[in-house]
Formats: structure tokens, C-alpha cells, sequence
């Protein structure tokens, strides 16, 4: 079964909804943990879920390389491999392509470049992300597209975006999998009219999904957000609207305001294995030496983490490169960030969200440390 999607309310633009998988329906706005070697760094599926996560993500590029969609195929597709029992998402491997590879060559047909891991050449096509996508058989699979870095000229995004449309209908021609929904992405830059014509065109592909993609490159808020706005008034009400790579918590509820229904980022993970941790009163840093007989927990949270252990402990983890800490912290930094998701529904669903906003940035910017 394909996704489906239901609006059930608007608060400004804000969108609280639900959709409706193979898994379950579970509710928008919603933050994906990023599962991107089919798991989530150091956490497993049964504590991914006590933080009350839905969608989780993994990566094409990085499991097309590493054991391979065939070994994954063999397994009985992702959820069988990974074990777990939840919907997923897998991107295009677009980003990782344009991230990773220091240099690289893109032709019409598609991208030439060096593994990131041993160095031999690769070469990846729509065709190729799209049909490695239907082996792996995840919930929702992303349109190949091109994410060019933050800034090129006007001259290069114009033909970067109408690479990407073309990409796009090139896999949506060869996607398959009857199971597998498929979302295309709108690019454009920092081009108002370049995001316009991309929202437009990829529309008329009619995907079961879209997802604004090129923000979080290297741009300033203020551009990101603007990146945003140029692009999600084109896009359909009756499907889901995902924004990539995004999950600072401040940038999630701007996002959220402006229309967006599904986040995902490696920030959380990335954040805890550094000994960082999102409270209401902003990130801290528990190497800091404030920390060392602290014995209160990190936040005023219902995660596992913050039920059973302190700062002063989890300070020590970190500080000795305990594992255990990184694997505590993350367990947290998910959990902070589903439940932001979970009270922004809540505020959409009670007409209250710019209050929620306000009330948020005020604790939010106290006191990061």
C-alpha cells in the first residue's frame, strides 16, 4: 500500500495530518531519526521506538555501496534486515553524491565519482537510485536529484533544475515497486522564480509526496527560510510536504509554521556522540566542567535517559569515550526532538501555534552553554 495522506487542520499555515502506511498512520508534523547504514548510530529499533518515533531514514547511496541492495533484497527488503517494524524512508543518495565525492562529473546521464570509501569509480543514474530504492523497498523512496552547494550562479541553478526535472521523470518512469511510494524534490536555490518553475513542473510528474530540497547548505536563516516560503505555496495540500535535512529544533518550527510536515536530520546523533544536548533552556555541552557534580538530569524530559541518569554522569561517560554515553545522549536528542514535534500538533490542533513559538525561543535562547 502507498501512503496516504489526511489535512485535518491548519493553524496559519501550519498543517497537523496524519499518514497512513504499511506500519500504521501516524501523525504531522513529525521529525525522522536518520537510520543511515540501516540504523540509527548505536541505538536499536526497540529503544528507536521508546522515543515514539514513526518514520525513520535511511540512505540509498551508503547501503547501495555497503552490503549492497542484493544482500538486502536476499534479507526480504530493509525492515526485515534492520529489524525494524516501522515505516521508511530512503533518500536518492543525491546529497551524499554531491557532499562526499570530491570531484565529480555530471552529464545528462548522470554522476561520475569516486567512492567515498576505497576510492573506485562509480557511477550513479536516476535509473540506478531509483531501481537500488525498489530492492531495498522501503515506504518512500526519493526522486535523483542534483544539490548543488550554496551559492552558485543563476546561470548554473537554471540548468541544475531543469537536470533535476529531467532526472525526476526519468525515475518515475522506471520505479516499480507497487508497495513504494515515491516523492519528487523541488530545488531553485536562493532563486525565487527558479523554486517556483521547480514546484510547478515537479507537480505535473504527480508524486505521492514532495520535499523541498538545497536548504542547510551553507546558507544564513534568514535565506533558508526564504528558500522555504519560494517554494511550499506551489505545493499541493492533499500530499506531504518534507523538508530535507533540517533539524536544528528553532529551524523545525519555522518550518512547521511555514507548512512543512516531515523533518529529518543527523543532528541529534551527531550532537550526542559530541557530548551536546537540546534542553528547553537551549543545547549545553556536558564536557563543560559545570557539569561535573551535577547531579540533576538533563532536561524536563520523559526519555529513558533523563528518567535514570544525571549530568554529572553522563559528563563522565562522554569525557571518558564511554560509548554508553553518545548511545544515552542520542536516546534523548531523538526523543527532544519527536516531542517538539508532538507539542507543535497539539498547538496547531488548538489554533495556538505562534503563541507555542514565542513561549519556546524565549526559554530556548536563555542560556546555551
Amino acid at each position: 500500500m502507498k501512503i496516504k495522506y489526511k489535512l485535518k487542520h491548519i493553524d496559519h499555515n501550519a498543517r497537523y495530518g496524519t499518514i497512513e502506511t504499511n506500519y500504521g498512520t501516524f501523525e504531522t508534523p513529525m521529525f525522522m531519526p536518520v537510520g543511515t547504514l540501516a540504523n540509527v548510530k548505536t541505538l536499536t529499533p526497540e529503544e528507536l521506538k521508546a522515543t515514539n518515533s514513526a518514520i525513520i531514514l535511511s540512505n540509498t547511496y551508503h547501503l547501495w555501496l555497503r552490503p549492497g541492495e542484493g544482500v538486502i533484497d536476499k534479507a526480504g527488503g530493509l525492515h526485515k534486515f534492520m529489524n525494524y517494524d516501522g515505516p521508511i524512508l530512503t533518500d536518492s543518495g543525491g546529497f551524499q553524491v554531491f557532499s562526499l565525492a570530491e570531484k565529480k562529473n555530471i552529464t545528462e546521464e548522470g554522476v561520475t565519482f569516486k567512492s567515498h570509501i576505497d576510492g573506485s569509480k562509480l557511477f550513479l543514474t536516476p535509473e540506478i537510485s531509483i531501481k537500488v530504492q525498489n530492492k531495498l523497498d522501503s515506504d518512500i523512496a526519493m526522486s535523483f536529484d542534483e544539490c548543488p552547494p550554496y551559492p552558485v550562479s543563476r546561470e548554473y541553478m537554471e540548468k541544475s533544475v531543469d537536470r533535476t526535472l529531467r532526472w525526476a521523470k526519468r525515475g518515475k518512469d522506471v520505479h516499480n515497486n507497487p508497495k513504494q511510494s515515491l516523492f519528487g524534490i523541488v530545488q531553485g536555490g536562493e532563486f525565487e522564480d527558479l523554486r517556483k518553475k521547480s514546484a510547478l513542473e515537479t507537480i505535473k510528474l504527480d508524486f505521492d509526496g514532495y520535499a523541498i530540497g538545497g536548504t542547510s547548505v551553507g546558507e544564513d536563516k534568514p535565506t533558508m527560510y526564504k528558500m522555504i516560503d519560494d517554494a511550499i505555496g506551489y505545493l499541493p495540500e492533499d500530499k506531504p510536504r518534507y523538508l530535507m535535512g533540517v533539524g536544528d529544533p528553532v529551524d523545525i518550527i519555522e518550518g512547521v509554521i511555514r507548512g512543512v510536515d516531515m523533518f529529518d536530520c543527523v543532528l541529534p546523533t551527531r550532537l550526542a556522540r559530541h557530548g551536546n544536548a537540546f534542553t528547553k533552556y537551549g543545547k549545553i555541552n556536558l564536557k563543560n566542567l559545570k557539569f561535573k557534580e551535577d547531579f540533576t538530569q538533563v532536561d524536563e524530559c520523559d526519555c529513558y535517559t533523563c528518567k535514570k541518569y544525571t549530568k554529572a554522569y553522563l559528563r563522565h561517560l562522554i569525557t571518558c569515550n564511554e560509548t554508553l554515553g553518545g548511545r544515552l545522549l542520542s536516546i534523548h536528542n531523538i526523543r527532544f526532538l519527536i516531542r517538539l514535534t508532538e507539542e507543535l500538533r497539539e498547538a496547531i490542533k488548538e489554533n495556538r501555534l505562534l503563541e507555542y513559538r514565542e513561549e519556546f525561543l524565549n526559554n530556548y535562547t536563555k542560556n546555551e552553554s
